[in-house]
């Protein structure tokens, strides 16, 4: 199984309005792709900058064919979604990894 995780660090000024659309829009959208057969979000909780809050986002594929369809088809689109709401108040990376137990 193969987890996606998406760290972004979400300035406080959007931070209740992101929290809300990430929960009722973004990830609601994400598991429809069909590529994913779970998902978690995840609040980091020894913050050090009081100007933002730092939040992960997991999706867990069944193979990494599953994540490639994503991102080949879905990701481009999600991705503008989300940054033309939250442009400029955020910063995200993203990593891939593979569950082994």
């Amino acid at each position: 199984m193969i987890l996606y995780n998406v760290t972004l660090n979400i300035d406080n000024s959007v931070h209740e309005d992101w929290l809300k659309w990430m929960r009722e829009i973004h990830i609601p959208e994400v598991m429809a792709t069909g590529m994913f057969t779970e998902n978690r979000l995840l609040r980091l909780l020894n913050q050090e900058d009081s100007e933002s809050m730092t939040y992960c986002s997991q999706y867990t594929a069944r193979n990494i064919n599953d994540y490639e369809t994503y991102i080949e088809k879905h990701a481009d689109g999600l991705r503008a979604k989300f940054n033309e709401r939250y442009k400029d108040k955020f910063v995200a990376f993203r990593t891939l990894l593979e569950i082994i137990q």
